[in-house]
């Protein structure tokens, strides 16, 4: 690990490729990245996808396939996003109609297309939204590690069905525990996984919007319950790091693209960091 600080490929190396696809994890595999992680949603008919958001516009080509206004940027301040939008409207099969990754290349979201082969990029066409097994196998494969969230769009159709829904994943899938962290903003399905799986390492999510601010004397923080915190790098201070470190803590950080902040979190002690270039820290 980079000066003993784990380097996760956030959604894969998402600043290369197209995020929360094979072909990104398999990239960070390739760029060294000690894990990937990726995101768990559910689709309609109960599946796990891997997919942040909850509309499919931004990340494939649902609008031509499936024939509808995603409306503009103007008209969404007033109304909300077509209901066809939303992954979770969608099968599994449906979903696998998508071209989840020519638009890579065509938003070229972090400016590094001007450097990527021309081959590769051509490569990107076509790629599909995978299955949560889909990326357990390729992990499995590769004899990696993998951060598997779940995201919550409150969507489930029973208490604890998505958790399950994972464990069930894991279980088929064969892949070792060992291999295998579970995070997520929802810490209620976290402490559902740690009594029904204790095996798998749970890493409770901290700081969902950039715009609110930590209180460091919240239970999360200050009890026993959470080892492992992910907390979002722009709502910490390295004196913050280091108060956590020094109650027992391990902290991980997300999301770290800058060099400068890489090194002054280092020095206040994380454990690990999120980033969306992975090149930049291996």
């Amino acid at each position: 690990m980079a000066g003993g600080v784990e380097i996760i490929a956030h959604r894969g190396a998402r600043s290369l490729a197209p995020e929360n696809t094979l072909v990104a994890a398999r990239l960070a595999h390739k760029l060294g990245a000690h894990r990937w992680e990726t995101d768990a949603a559910l689709t309609r008919d109960g599946y796990l996808v891997l997919f942040h958001d909850e509309t499919l516009t931004r990340c494939t080509n649902a609008v031509q396939v499936f024939g509808y206004d995603p409306l503009s940027p103007e008209k969404k301040l007033r109304f909300r996003p077509s209901a066809i939008d939303r992954l979770d409207s969608h099968t599994l099969v449906e979903l696998g109609r998508l071209d989840a990754g020519s638009w890579f290349e065509a938003d070229d979201p972090y400016s590094t297309v001007g450097d990527i082969d021309p081959q590769i990029l051509a490569g990107f066409k076509g790629e599909t939204i995978p299955a949560l097994k889909d990326g357990l196998v390729l992990t499995k494969e590769l004899d990696w590690r993998i951060n598997v969230e779940l995201k919550d769009h409150s969507n489930e159709p029973a208490p604890n069905f998505h958790p399950t829904q994972v464990l069930t994943e894991l279980s088929f899938s064969g892949i070792a525990p060992d291999r295998v962290t579970l995070s997520s903003f929802n810490h209620d399905w976290l402490r559902f996984l740690r009594q029904q799986a204790p095996e798998y390492e749970i890493q409770a999510l901290v700081g969902n919007r950039n715009d609110q601010s930590l209180n460091f004397s919240d239970s999360v923080f200050i009890s026993d319950e959470f080892e492992v915190l992910n907390i979002n790098a722009l709502l910490i201070k390295p004196s913050d790091i280091r108060r956590l470190k020094n109650a027992g803590k391990r902290i991980n950080l997300f999301t770290v693209n800058a060099p400068h902040d890489y090194m002054r979190f280092v020095d206040a002690g994380i454990d690990g960091l999120f980033t969306d270039f992975p090149q930049r820290f291996i």
